[in-house]
């Protein structure tokens, strides 16, 4: 059997991630695991984070405690999609310590894939990566993919990928994320609702572990972010469901996983740097639209998206593309649930005269033919 993953419920191929050594989730994990996920006793660690984190919460001052003699250095100030300079000042600064062998990033994505470029960096200038240790504050499930990657100037995303580039370990301590903004928290559970949902009428994900972890995965969010609302972060059941529910979404996926993730993540991408639009806010606006776009596209899509139903809440009828299309307006539903300021491109001073950049953008290049005319008109519907 080659190496590619299959739709189908009877064959296919699941590969295993190979750097993740262990995840710890509950209250306190991180003050009772860290230490025994560093490489060595006389470990050096640099730790990886962004602005907010280091300026208006107590966390990363919590965590250079804990670390005590093992704290090498912070870098903070990494912004929102990883701009080019964030990185590369982050890579020089671990770079300029030679004993240095382990990152903690503590965040969300742009801290945490900055911290996978470091490690890629050290090993084409060293030989080694580094032990990469992850402690998120969101739920963009950043920490399950072995890729990363940072912005240009003009907003283009680059991206890298390498099985060592992935974390070793996972921490999902609700300690980290009592200082999550609201609105972050609730966006990036929409990420999380994209990487499963997405998942369902992916040509190469696996019925099992995948499949089946995102449709346990897609109830859990349906039913934590509405409570989440009104909870957040008191409430740390709940925010550990999520966590958890963030990880199912796309931590097993499987190494062998060939392509991206699908049209509502390529549309966060052309969206997202480009515009300054967090790839939370990117999922809220794009999700349910795609569904319901997928779900017209192919009897197989339709039978796959449906399968969604019952997490989401609803009762099948039967009818596959039925459910599948009722799928979307639940996410769209749920999504004004959450209270979230979504608003709409016009408002973020997108025109119509960028739907047909943000279209082919979104498909790869391709600037013609009925998906596209479909990706535009998507588009256009967001303004």
């Amino acid at each position: 059997m080659s190496a590619e993953s299959s739709t189908t419920k009877l064959s296919g191929l699941w590969q295993p991630h190979i750097n993740l050594k262990s995840l710890h989730y509950g209250s306190g994990c991180v003050e009772q695991h860290l230490f025994g996920t560093l490489p060595s006793p006389l470990s050096k660690v640099i730790i990886v984070t962004g602005t907010s984190l280091a300026t208006k919460t107590p966390l990363v001052r919590r965590l250079e405690t804990l670390l005590k003699e093992h704290h090498a250095g912070t870098v903070s100030g990494i912004r929102q999609h990883g701009p080019v300079a964030d990185v590369e000042r982050a890579v020089e600064a671990v770079l300029s310590r030679g004993d240095v062998d382990t990152l903690v990033s503590l965040g969300g994505g742009s801290p945490i894939d900055t911290a996978k470029v470091i490690s890629l960096r050290t090993k084409e200038r060293r030989g080694t990566f580094l032990t990469h240790l992850t402690i998120p504050t969101t739920l963009s499930a950043a920490e399950c993919t072995a890729g990363g990657g940072y912005t240009k100037p003009d907003g283009a995303k680059v991206g890298f990928r390498a099985p060592e580039m992935g974390v070793s370990a996972i921490f999902y301590d609700p300690q980290y994320a009592r200082h999550t903004p609201k609105d972050l928290w609730l966006s990036t559970g929409m990420r999380a609702m994209d990487h499963a949902v997405e998942c369902m009428y992916h040509p190469c994900s696996t019925e099992v572990p995948w499949k089946a972890l995102s449709l346990w995965a897609v109830g859990e969010l349906f039913e934590c972010l509405p409570k989440a609302r009104n909870s957040h972060p008191h409430d740390e059941s709940v925010t550990i469901r999520l966590m958890l529910a963030a990880y199912a979404s796309s931590g097993l996926k499987g190494e062998n996983l060939k392509g991206g993730m699908g049209l509502s993540h390529s549309l966060g991408h052309a969206l997202g740097s480009p515009y300054g639009i967090s790839h939370g806010i990117t999922s809220c606006m794009t999700l349910g639209k795609v569904v319901q776009l997928k779900a017209n596209d192919s009897p197989e899509n339709a039978k796959q998206i449906s399968r969604l139903l019952p997490a989401s809440g609803g009762r099948p009828t039967g009818d596959d593309l039925r459910d599948a299309l009722e799928v979307g307006n639940r996410i769209a539903r749920l999504v004004d649930s959450l209270g979230l300021d979504v608003g709409a491109l016009s408002a973020r001073g997108i025109g119509k005269d960028e739907t047909s950049i943000i279209a082919r953008k979104a498909l790869g290049g391709v600037g013609e033919g009925l998906l596209y005319d479909q990706v535009v008109e998507l588009v256009q519907r967001l303004l």
